[in-house]
């Protein structure tokens, strides 16, 4: 690799080129006027990596290498891993009447899926909800799903600071988080047991094999993606529901316009949609 010379720096003809790869690859929209965004993060994985410019980086992650494991390390560097405990009470409250509705004695575990859960608040949020609302008869599984190997690896263990915590209801704290020393707290081991995590691409055809699901959550992830594949990725996730699942998004999400098979559930408070039985 090229010896570290002068402080990397990406100029602006070579923006488009950098945004066109992270689009084709992650799906992910970096706008013009987040050019320096982009270019702190290029700029603190070249320094890392010992490359003085981005057409040698560009390169190196086109063919070289280990380019994979640095692609991860860069995806990790521009992903905006923004999440929190217990985000969106109206979503979550759509969360707890659907799985109750839905409790069945010879059914089977209720399949939920956090789509995008970055460092697994969200993911961990859910287990906690469908725990209180069903942990004593029908069982559940919660996974959660990300394109950052970084932020997975900080979701399996499950350990929070203080104040990542101050939005979770008392009871929830109570009965699933534990202390962890030194002001950090975990997710009890009941509750861990329930989630998995998985890297996956939600935009591409990722090796990754999922059970019929009876819930998909999906919060403030659309508004990375460019309009014309918004609509697509949701599309996406509605085929990984069973006929009758929902798909919660975010309260402030752009809502597709047209979604065939797909009825608007939940009120005018909560954005979400049910597969319709074929």
């Amino acid at each position: 690799m090229p010896a570290a010379g002068g402080v990397p720096r990406v100029g602006d003809n070579a923006f488009e080129r950098w945004a066109t790869l992270i689009r084709e690859r992650t799906g992910v929209e970096i706008p013009r006027q987040r050019h320096s965004f982009l270019a702190t993060g290029l700029a603190r994985r070249m320094r890392a990596t010992g490359v003085n410019d981005s057409e040698a980086y560009y390169q190196w992650l086109s063919r070289g290498p280990g380019a994979g494991l640095e692609w991860n390390a860069l995806v990790d560097q521009l992903t905006v891993q923004e999440t929190r405990f217990y985000r969106d009470p109206r979503g979550l409250a759509l969360l707890r009447r659907y799985c109750r509705e839905h409790t069945r004695g010879d059914a089977g575990a209720l399949q939920v899926l956090s789509a995008g859960c970055a460092t697994g608040e969200e993911a961990y949020t859910l287990a906690l909800v469908l725990e209180e609302a069903v942990g004593g008869g029908r069982g559940y599984a919660v996974t959660g799903t990300d394109i950052s190997l970084g932020a997975l690896a900080l979701a399996r263990r499950g350990e929070y600071p203080a104040t990542r915590l101050w939005r979770l209801p008392r009871a929830l704290r109570d009965d699933g988080v534990e202390p962890a020393g030194e002001g950090r707290w975990r997710i009890v081991e009941r509750i861990r047991r329930r989630v998995c995590f998985v890297q996956m691409n939600l935009l591409r055809d990722d090796p990754v094999t999922l059970p019929p699901l009876d819930v998909v959550y999906c919060q403030n992830v659309l508004i990375y993606f460019a309009r014309r594949q918004r609509e697509r990725l949701v599309r996406r996730l509605a085929e990984w529901l069973r006929p009758g699942g929902v798909v919660i998004l975010g309260g402030g999400e752009f809502p597709p316009t047209s979604l065939a098979g797909l009825q608007r559930v939940g009120g005018e408070d909560v954005l979400a949609f049910s597969r319709e039985a074929s």
